[in-house]
This record gives structure tokens, C-alpha cells and sequence, in this order.
């Protein structure tokens, strides 16, 4: 059902059809736009929740690696800290990947500290609390 109160078998909208929903639409909003009354408001609201629900197709299209897709999450990219617990001989495997590694890491640490200050930078130096 669309907006306009116009039912669709096929689900397939025109151009012009689905500008006129969008019209009608908006001047329902309009009309309501300065509604304080809280109760009232809150009754819309429900209503137009409502609507919403009954107006969803039964079986929306999800693409697939959108969530709730068939392929979402289907290759999860594991975080770079789980290299850290390879055992050594599986290190030894790539000995100039993990050279390079362990310099970038050094690096980003002492950038690190530079920009926003070590572990201690926060720390008051009188033990009060």
C-alpha cells in the first residue's frame, strides 16, 4: 500500500506516482508540524509507525553484504593485534614482514606519546586520593 493509499500488487511505482505519495506525504506532515500537545503527538507517532509496518513488503530486498544480507560478514578482516600472538616459529615464516611490523609499531608508539603524551601524562604527581 502506498502512501497515498493506493495498493500495489506488483510493487513496481512509476516516477510520477511515487512523486505524488511523496507530496501527499509531506502535507500530512505540514499539517501536523506544530502539534505541542504531547498526546496527541505521541498518538501520530504511533499511527504513522502503524502505517509504516503495514506498508514494508513482506520480503524487502537486502543486498548481500548489507546486514541481514547472505554475505554479511562472510569475510571478516580479523584486527591486526591477533598478530601479535603468533607463536615465534610461525613468525620466523615471514621474518621481514614482521621487522617492518615491529618498526611501525615503535614508531606509531612514539608518535603516540609525542602527540597526546605517555602513560603518565595524566598522572598528578601528589598522591592526595
Amino acid at each position: 500500500m502506498c502512501v497515498c493509499g493506493v495498493v500495489r500488487t506488483c510493487g513496481f511505482i512509476t516516477r510520477e506516482e511515487y512523486r505524488y505519495s511523496a507530496v501527499v506525504l509531506r502535507a500530512r506532515f505540514e499539517k501536523n508540524r506544530n502539534e505541542l500537545d504531547m498526546r496527541k503527538a505521541k498518538e501520530l507517532l504511533r499511527l504513522g509507525e502503524d502505517e509504516l509496518f503495514k506498508g514494508n513488503h513482506t520480503h524487502p530486498i537486502k543486498f548481500p553484504e548489507s546486514p541481514g544480507g547472505v554475505a554479511y560478514e562472510r569475510y571478516v578482516q580479523s584486527p591486526d593485534w591477533t598478530l601479535d600472538y603468533w607463536h615465534p616459529a610461525e613468525k620466523a615464516a615471514y621474518p621481514d614482514y614482521f621487522a617492518r611490523r615491529e618498526a611501525r609499531k615503535t614508531e606509531y608508539i612514539e608518535f603516540w606519546n609525542k602527540q597526546y603524551g605517555g602513560p603518565d601524562a595524566g598522572k598528578k604527581t601528589d598522591d592526595h586520593h
